[in-house]
């Protein structure tokens, strides 16, 4: 994976990625770039009648962007467009872009969550949506996001997916609470058993020094993670011999079943972890009640945040890697957080506008206007450092919002957040470079089976199912050998894995 990450390094972001090693102070979602004027107007804006474009897509701000926000006032009138956006929280975008997909009444720009839907895949091979290959090479910005990145996307050979780009370290992975490990006497943990002591610490020794009985270790977010890790892989699938292997059916897996039915049993995890949604968890952390918070290196500030309003000492440090016997490992980004596309109803002339919008979007200027909003109303530069105002927040601009619609390539978008200390950014940046030593990709990602579109999400809830309730203690680790040595004897699960295998082989031989 290192030499993937240079490869899109030098490719994609050498401009953004030189400014920030010369100002070493500059926000990832700005790109390096400099503020742009309140009155500026983009190249992209033409003249007539503003195109009209509706988009759905998701935010994690604590409020959706309103209609009339001044950012979105700014884009229409950079790129002479009237944006009807539909803003969905993280706990309801799967199942609305679910009903939107099954209803076809779909918005001119719309926001899929991963390969994995397959209702989505299913319809963009019956030819619901753009095929955007020959397009794209008209569109500076979007033609500089990463080769590697947009191939991985690509259905039947072709471009139909426009990804919400992300770097590729820096992602989803755990956060521990540095003041409670040293408030316990521990030192950061790196291998499993340095993990577990550090959790069963922070729910046994009172780690906020209350006198009470009130902390967790770990909130249960992303749990399969922990799983992953007695893998070494990234998610179900690894590469082992030149060929992928099902994890599900080795024996990593069982051992981080039982090793997340021994965090339950001691109380780690919350008695109702799994019936917790993305907001409950994010509030947890924020509420100071668990040391161990899953998120993006950027994106659990919002926690740090929330929890520092209760202990002005709090301070998640994002962990470099953690070691079981399968060896050390991380998890490295997809490359994308979310991915676009757009329904063939949408007439060609309107397509183009909306590959413009996209495209202006991924300039350092739109990318620094959805990121950071207006200077001087949503920002202000100190020192060559971006911070936001009490303006920001009301009109919730911020990488959670825009920026979750408007994407520039940049190797440490993950390291920064509007608001957060120098050095908490300096700190990120380093952790993000080091990630680069340990990351495990997902090698299955933009890979397909016809076998698993039809019967992959029966397959996945049965074994879901069966793992939440030997983590819960429901049913013993035999059943869960039980249930893999059926799937082993299942006609259509071993085609599955033969279609994935032959899917990866065709890859890897340029197919």
């Amino acid at each position: 994976m290192k030499e993937i990450g240079r490869v899109i390094t030098s490719k994609a972001a050498p401009a953004s990625l030189a400014f920030i090693m010369v100002a070493s102070v500059l926000s990832a979602c700005s790109g390096g770039a400099t503020p742009v004027s309140t009155t500026g107007t983009s190249a992209t804006a033409d003249s007539g009648t503003p195109t009209e474009i509706s988009i759905f897509t998701e935010f994690s701000t604590p409020e959706p962007p309103a209609a009339d926000n001044p950012v979105t006032k700014e884009f229409e009138k950079r790129t002479n467009t009237k944006l009807n956006i539909t803003w969905a929280s993280p706990n309801a975008w799967e199942e609305k872009q679910n009903v939107m997909l099954a209803s076809g009444d779909m918005p001119d720009l719309m926001k899929i969550k991963d390969m994995k839907q397959t209702q989505a895949i299913n319809m963009i091979k019956q030819g619901a949506f753009w095929d955007l290959t020959p397009y794209l090479k008209d569109y500076k910005n979007l033609s500089a996001y990463p080769k590697e990145i947009m191939d991985s996307v690509k259905v039947n050979g072709k471009q139909y997916i426009l990804p919400s780009v992300r770097p590729l370290h820096g992602s989803s992975f755990f956060n521990i609470r540095q003041d409670w490990l040293d408030n316990v006497g521990l030192k950061m943990p790196h291998t499993m058993d340095e993990f577990y002591t550090a959790l069963k610490a922070f729910v046994d020794k009172d780690p906020d020094k209350n006198g009470k009985a009130d902390t967790y270790g770990y909130n249960g977010k992303n749990w399969e993670k922990v799983i992953d890790i007695f893998n070494k892989s990234n998610g179900k699938w690894k590469e082992a011999g030149g060929k992928l292997v099902d994890t599900d059916l080795e024996q990593g897996t069982r051992d981080g079943l039982i090793y997340l039915n021994k965090m339950y049993k001691d109380k780690i995890l919350p008695e109702d972890f799994i019936a917790m949604k993305t907001t409950d968890f994010e509030n947890m952390a924020k509420a100071g009640k668990v040391g161990v918070q899953m998120d993006t290196t950027e994106g659990v500030f919002r926690s740090t945040e929330g929890a520092q309003k209760l202990d002005p000492k709090a301070d998640f440090v994002a962990m470099n890697y953690l070691e079981s016997p399968a060896g050390k490992m991380v998890h490295t980004g997809s490359g994308f957080a979310g991915l676009y596309v757009i329904p063939k109803k949408v007439p060609e002339a309107k397509m183009k506008k909306i590959l413009a919008l996209m495209d202006y979007g991924a300039s350092e200027e739109g990318f620094e206007l959805a990121c950071y909003g207006l200077k001087d109303i949503h920002f202000k530069v100190v020192d060559g450092f971006k911070t936001a105002t009490e303006q920001a927040v009301k009109d919730s601009v911020s990488q959670s919002s825009f920026g979750k619609i408007f994407e520039r390539f940049d190797p440490y978008l993950w390291a920064y957040r509007v608001g957060m200390p120098k050095a908490t950014f300096e700190r990120n940046k380093k952790i993000v470079d080091d990630r680069a030593n340990y990351g495990v990709a997902d090698v299955s990602i933009g890979l397909l089976s016809e076998v698993d579109l039809k019967m992959g999400p029966d397959y996945k809830k049965k074994m879901d199912d069966m793992k939440v309730k030997v983590i819960m203690g429901k049913e013993p680790i035999e059943s869960w050998d039980a249930m893999v040595k059926t799937f082993k004897t299942d006609a259509n699960y071993m085609k599955m894995i033969e279609e994935f295998n032959k899917a990866y082989q065709d890859r890897k031989n340029g197919k």
